[in-house]
């Protein structure tokens, strides 16, 4: 009993260590938009290489992500739309339990934008009727990997030079990455200082594609055949 409880109780745990670090919490957060090389990733997480490569070993290893070779080069992605709702699951339960979890997003999600966020249904009905333009501000690479059906993609870093694209009589409504993402809130008041009618989506495109709305682009779990750059095998 003891070794049946000691082995599969350390494989539990292997999960657990492997969740261990905020930095591969972040990486999984950005393999749920889709595929991303080490280089992409490094630049996403502002570390280097060589440590990115070190906590994707770590995930493999507890098999939470997978790798594909294209040749000479890798690309990341989630095992499976299983690691993507666990992930999700994590934070609800972070939030959930953490008091301290509840004041950060309070500070710099609610408090900065307390107007409420729309909802996947009202945000589908309205975009059929198109009296509402959909916005991505996630990079041009997870756009690829898959996006909310006729959004139109504009990074929020490439957002203050390309305003002039966005109709200034209808309302914008902003998507990213998840519903902890800053991305989307950070859009959402540029756009408000410029003048425009915009809200932000309630979550992400995970979230989005997890309730079973459609999808554009990339595989139907996270995206993991949509091609990007050569990046060198890692």
């Amino acid at each position: 009993m003891e070794e049946y409880k000691d082995r599969l109780y350390g494989q539990f745990a292997l999960i657990g260590r492997a969740l261990s670090s905020p930095k591969r919490l972040e990486i999984l957060e950005l393999l749920s938009q889709g595929e991303r090389s080490v280089e992409d990733l490094a630049h996403e997480t502002e570390s280097s290489v060589s440590n990115v490569s070190q906590h994707l070993q770590n995930l493999r290893a507890a098999r939470l992500v997978e790798a594909r070779k294209d040749g000479l080069y890798v690309r990341y992605r989630l095992a499976d739309e299983a690691v993507g709702a666990f992930w999700r699951s994590l934070q609800s339960l972070a939030i959930d339990r953490s008091a301290e979890a509840r004041e950060i997003v309070s500070t710099f999600i609610d408090q900065r934008d307390q107007f409420e966020p729309v909802g996947y249904d009202e945000l589908l009905a309205r975009a059929e009727k198109g009296d509402v333009v959909v916005l991505d501000v996630r990079s041009g690479p997870e756009y690829a990997a898959g996006h909310i059906p006729n959004a139109q993609s504009i990074p929020l870093n490439e957002l203050a030079d390309r305003l002039g694209e966005l109709p200034g009589d209808c309302e914008i409504v902003a998507y990213c990455r998840g519903t902890y993402c800053l991305l989307s809130v950070d859009a959402v008041l540029l756009l408000r200082q410029n003048g425009l009618t915009a809200r932000r989506l309630a979550g992400g495109l995970p979230q989005w594609r997890a309730e079973g709305f459609p999808v554009v682009g990339g595989e139907k779990n996270n995206g993991a055949d949509t091609p990007h750059n050569n990046e060198v095998l890692r």
